[in-house]
Parts: structure tokens; C-alpha cells; sequence
């Protein structure tokens, strides 16, 4: 990590979704963060998913047992990493993107289903440059659903 930072004085957070569209590039229906409840700049995050039933994956996984495609949940805990890197590096609006490099370690406990809040609780374990080590942790009610370590790096978009 690179910056200590007081827990107090340096959290940002709550973001609504308006905050949070403004450091991803991702919309509906790939957007799987519906707001923020707080960040400690180079360090974690806490967001929420809000899962619905009218989620469009839901039609297909599974028809009369709608349960949360784990690569899904993955992709939000990701989502929720690359708020917390646009946030903590003040990259909003440079045009900057932040892409999977390596998923390690995942295992789903247990099912997510519509209806559930999904807390996305998301550390950084080390940040090198525009390289970034993160653990996640998905959870409902207190309950561990998910959790996965991961790498991502911070790029310029592909050239058309």
C-alpha cells in the first residue's frame, strides 16, 4: 500500500450511483455496483450490489431457481476494486481504465439470490505502479457468499 491514511479524516463515501458511474466506464446491464458505503483511500472499500429479480442473467440462471452466476459476483467485487483505485488515485474523467490481469483463489460458499443486498468488501494488498494486488470478500447479512484475490492494472483505453 502506499499512503497510510486516517480512517476518519481520509474515508470517502457514501457514493450513490451517480458517484459510482463516474469512476466506471461499465453501464446496465454490466454495472454491478449500485453505490458505496465507504472508502479508505489505498486501502478498501465497501459497496453494495442490490440484486434483483429483474436482472437480466436471472432469466437463464436458473429458470424457477434464480440464483447469481459466481463469475458475476466476481465481476462486481472487480467493479468494486476498480471504485476504489479511480477514487484513491483521483483518476475520474481521465479516461483511464482498470482491467482484470489475474483472478486466483475464488470460492463460492454459498448461493446469491435475488432479493439480497450483496456487501462487496474489497482490500488492497498491494499497489505497484499501475499494477494493483486486491482481496475480495462478498457477503450477505454477515454471512460469507464469495471470495476471490485478483490483479488488475490501470490503462489507457484501446485505440479504435
Amino acid at each position: 500500500m502506499t499512503d497510510q491514511v486516517d480512517t476518519v479524516s481520509d474515508a470517502i463515501g457514501p457514493l450513490d450511483i451517480r458517484g459510482v458511474m463516474a469512476s466506471l466506464p461499465h453501464r446496465y446491464p454490466m454495472l454491478l455496483v449500485d453505490r458505496v458505503v465507504s472508502i479508505l483511500p489505498n486501502r478498501s472499500i465497501h459497496a453494495i450490489k442490490a440484486v434483483s429479480i429483474n436482472e437480466p442473467f436471472f432469466q437463464g440462471h436458473f429458470p424457477g431457481r434464480p440464483i447469481m452466476p459466481g463469475v458475476l459476483i466476481v465481476e462486481a467485487m472487480a467493479q468494486a476494486a476498480g471504485v476504489l483505485t479511480v477514487q484513491s488515485l483521483n483518476l475520474a474523467g481521465s479516461g483511464k481504465l482498470v482491467y482484470f490481469m489475474s483472478i486466483d483463489g475464488v470460492k463460492f460458499r454459498n448461493p446469491v439470490e435475488p432479493g439480497c443486498l450483496l456487501d462487496l468488501h474489497v482490500e488492497v494488498v498491494q499497489m505497484r505502479g499501475a499494477v494493483c494486488k486486491f482481496s475480495g470478500k462478498a457477503m450477505i447479512d454477515g454471512k460469507l457468499h464469495a471470495e476471490a484475490n485478483f490483479v488488475a492494472m490501470i490503462a489507457d483505453p484501446p485505440k479504435d
